[in-house]
C-alpha cells in the first residue's frame, strides 16, 4: 500500500526538496504541505496522512504544539510524526516525544535514512537519529515525572511484559528481542501489541517514554522474565 505523506516545514524549498525525494519512492506519496503548525494541523483532518514529516520551528503554532493537538483528537489516531529539525537539542526531542511524535530525525540525514523513518513511523515503529537515541536514554531518568499518566501504570503487565518493556527502552529491534529472549518473530510482535494496548500508547516510541517515566528503566530496575514464549 502506498503510505500518504504530509510534509510541514516554514521554507518553501524544504518542503519542494522533501516532495521531490518522496515521490521518487514508489510506495510514498505526497498528499499536502504546510507552512506552519496550524496548517499542518487543519491538512490533518482533510488530507488524512499516514505520516506527517513535521519541522519543530515553525511561525505561530510550531510542531510540537501542532503534534500535541494531532495526538490529542481521536480521529486522527492513525497519523504519524515524524519530527524532522535543524536543531540537535535535548529539549526538543524530549518535547517532541511527550506531545506525541513517533520519530525525530535531523535535517541532515542522508536522503534514504528520511525515507526509511517515514516507513518506519508508518509501520507503527519508532525512529531516532542514533545519537539522539543514546542521548535520550541518558536523560529519561534525570527528568522524572510527577506519576505515570493515567492508563500508563504498569501493574497491568506480566512479567514478561515488563521484561520486553525494558528492552524495548534500550533500543532494540524486533529481531535482537526475538534473540535476547528466545522466541519466535511472531511471539515479539505480538508482546509488542499487547504492551500497545495494555499501556495506550500509540507505538513504539511512546513505549519507550513509558518505561522512562514510570521508572522502569533508568532506575537500576530489571524485572525478573519468566521462561514462557
Amino acid at each position: 500500500m502506498t503510505i500518504r505523506v504530509l510534509i510541514a516545514d516554514d521554507q518553501e524549498l524544504v518542503r519542494a526538496s522533501f516532495r521531490l525525494l518522496i515521490e521518487s519512492a514508489d510506495d510514498l506519496t505526497v498528499v499536502g504541505e504546510a507552512g506552519s503548525g496550524g496548517e499542518a494541523l487543519a491538512l490533518a483532518s482533510t488530507a488524512r496522512p499516514d505520516v506527517i514529516v513535521m519541522d519543530v520551528r515553525m511561525p505561530g503554532m510550531d510542531g510540537i504544539e501542532a503534534t500535541r493537538r494531532i495526538g490529542a483528537d481521536p480521529a486522527l489516531s492513525q497519523v504519524r510524526v515524524l519530527m524532522l529539525t535543524t536543531f540537535d537539542l535535548d529539549e526538543y526531542v524530549y518535547a517532541a516525544l511527550r506531545a506525541g511524535a513517533s520519530g525525530f530525525l535531523l535535517k541532515d540525514t542522508s536522503p534514504a535514512a528520511l525515507l526509511t523513518g517515514i516507513r518506519t513511523v508508518a509501520s507503527g515503529e519508532g525512529m531516532l537519529a542514533p545519537t539522539i537515541t543514546r542521548r535520550l536514554i541518558a536523560s529519561f531518568s534525570l527528568r522524572p515525572e510527577p506519576g505515570p499518566a493515567p492508563g500508563r501504570r504498569l501493574d497491568a503487565l506480566t512479567e514478561r511484559e515488563r521484561e520486553v518493556l525494558v528492552l524495548i527502552a534500550r533500543g532494540l529491534s524486533n529481531t535482537e528481542l526475538a534473540a535476547e529472549l528466545y522466541v519466535s518473530m511472531a511471539t515479539v510482535k505480538t508482546h509488542i501489541s499487547r504492551l500497545l494496548a495494555k499501556l495506550h500508547a500509540r507505538d513504539r516510541a511512546q513505549l519507550v517514554i513509558t518505561a522512562y517515566e514510570t521508572g522502569l528503566v533508568g532506575t537500576g530496575r530489571s524485572p525478573e522474565g519468566d521462561t514462557e514464549a
